[in-house]
């Protein structure tokens, strides 16, 4: 079984958890910039963290006191884009009844994260780097230039010197913003970091609760690609979360889990009948049904009733296949 607490060399950076030596590396290197106000880009697949990262940049700086402003550009209304980065003076459009202070206003001495800098509209992009580059702003419909001392963190799920050179972003803002990059792994290329996770995430939605997990169950977490990322994890963790018991086991996860591992495991198991032109078809049709009805067994913990459920099979035809192959269950 995976225990909680089988690993307590775990990094705890603030809210940073890993053991993987890349990421390792880039927190060090961040370390050593924190008490910069130089810009920072932050690059990697949606769900890898980037939100986390910003945050700790923030609370390890010498800002850490001040104002941290997170904005999704990718959420907002392009219409409404403007005046909510810079703010708009009464009367600079029709429902413009009051002033209004822009998030950069907001965010005067602190740290402001614009997730999905990809996203930006060019239309506004020059305005950005105006601001950006002169650290004063004029909102919308006004004339006051108004201050500012920000420190920029941006995100981007996409690389961005690809958008410049298809004329899709500025390549004045891209070198502004570009200061210094950080591209953060999707989860699939640090899978030492899939039981710290796990253990992290149970602890945080069963607090009062001890919770393992069975050592097939982690396999196949640890082995699953992870297209959405650690972000994909937290939810199936908390949704595990929700039924759990003392022990997590494989047939506890979800059936997308379930699909995935029978599939390696035939692949695994079977390898031979591939492979070896020698085999009779019925040979290589017993391997796959033997192998699949002691996958089903072991998911099963040996219980007939269950396996054939799993299998889709009659209970009668389960029986049939284990006395053919002399395999042996539970009911």
């Amino acid at each position: 079984m995976y225990e909680r607490g089988h690993y307590l060399e775990q990094l705890r950076t603030l809210s940073l958890i890993t053991q993987n030596p890349t990421l390792r590396l880039i927190i060090e290197r961040i370390d050593a910039i924190s008490q910069s106000d130089t810009s920072i880009l932050l690059i990697g697949e949606t769900g890898v963290g980037k939100e986390l990262f910003a945050e700790y940049i923030h609370r390890t700086s010498n800002r850490a006191d001040n104002p941290f402003v997170k904005i999704g550009l990718s959420s907002l209304p392009p219409d409404l884009l403007e005046s909510e980065l810079f703010g708009h003076d009464k009367g600079a459009f029709t429902s413009a009844v009051t002033e209004k202070k822009g998030l950069f206003e907001f965010a005067d001495t602190g740290s402001i994260f614009l997730d999905d800098i990809d996203d930006f509209p060019f239309a506004l992009q020059s305005k950005l780097l105006r601001v950006l580059e002169s650290r004063e702003l004029k909102r919308v419909g006004g004339l006051a230039t108004i201050p500012i001392d920000v420190r920029l963190i941006a995100a981007s799920k996409m690389d961005l010197k690809e958008l410049v050179d298809r004329g899709l972003f500025r390549a004045d803002l891209y070198y502004r913003i570009n200061v210094v990059p950080f591209i953060i792994p999707p989860l699939r290329e640090r899978k030492d970091d899939i039981p710290l996770l796990v253990h992290h995430f149970f602890r945080r939605f069963l607090p009062n609760k001890e919770t393992r997990i069975s050592d097939d169950a982690l396999r196949v977490l640890v082995e699953y690609e992870w297209p959405g990322n650690v972000r994909e994890l937290r939810n199936v963790v908390q949704r595990v979360s929700l039924f759990a018991k003392e022990v997590v086991k494989l047939q506890d996860l979800p059936p997308e889990f379930h699909l995935q591992s029978s599939t390696d495991f035939l692949i695994k198991a079977c390898h031979q009948c591939f492979v070896q032109d020698k085999m009779t078809f019925d040979q290589v049709v017993e391997c796959l049904e033997t192998n699949l009805l002691q996958y089903a067994l072991k998911e099963t913990g040996g219980n007939k009733t269950q396996a054939a459920q799993r299998l889709k099979l009659s209970l009668s035809t389960l029986r049939d296949k284990l006395k053919k192959y002399n395999l042996n269950g539970t009911e």
